[in-house]
């Protein structure tokens, strides 16, 4: 999180911060809904989906990976990924509880 003083805040706002922070571009946004929408391990198949160029794609699914929000496997000369169950229901989790902590105040500003 940069020059900011992370341990002033929870684990969880901390690891719900870098999770998101993952997240945070439109093409990784993408690379996520195709891997959800496969239903299954992506092994190559994001060029010719999203149209970014290979490294583009490579240097988006390391982070993704780095976050631990995808896993890979290597199958030969490729490299497959699929979603890290344990992670996204952790993100799903505690993104849940946040989003539901407001209520909607109707006359408020």
């Amino acid at each position: 999180m940069g020059l900011t003083k992370t341990e002033i805040f929870t684990n969880e706002q901390n690891q719900l911060a870098t999770l998101l922070k993952a997240m945070a571009h439109p093409a990784r946004i993408a690379i996520l809904e195709q891997i959800i929408s496969a239903n299954a391990c992506i092994c190559g198949d994001l060029v010719e989906e999203l149209g970014l160029a290979q490294a583009t794609i490579s240097q988006h699914l390391k982070e993704l990976k780095n976050a631990g929000i995808i896993q890979g496997t290597i199958e030969g000369v490729t490299v497959c990924y699929c979603i890290n169950p344990k992670t996204w229901k952790l993100l799903e989790d505690q993104f849940g509880v946040f989003l539901s902590s407001y209520k909607g105040e109707a006359n408020c500003c």
